[in-house]
């Protein structure tokens, strides 16, 4: 399954992506100089909550584009990207 994505979509993954980098950045920073337990994990959970996003954007996505392919339902691969995309959804909960 290729990642096909209008540029806004793109452009949406992208910035949530660069805000889980920085978020990341911010609590190497945070642990560095020994910052309250609480507020670390606080923005770690930050940073993985926008990373699930992104990558629930991107599987939104890919299944956007497999059911308006007409090509998966003739060849009869449906069940295989059914099969496929359930494996990803699991991979991010």
């Amino acid at each position: 399954m290729e990642l096909a994505m209008a540029a806004e979509e793109l452009k949406t993954v992208v910035n949530r992506l660069r805000r889980a980098q920085g978020q990341v950045a911010g609590v190497i920073k945070m642990i560095e100089e020994g910052r309250d337990c609480e507020d670390v994990v606080t923005q770690l959970a930050a940073a993985s909550r926008a990373l699930d996003k992104a990558g629930f954007a991107i599987i939104a996505t890919g299944l956007q584009h497999c059911l308006t392919d007409s090509g998966i339902a003739a060849d009869g691969g449906r069940e295989q990207m059914r099969d496929r995309l359930e494996k990803l959804f699991l991979s991010l909960a």
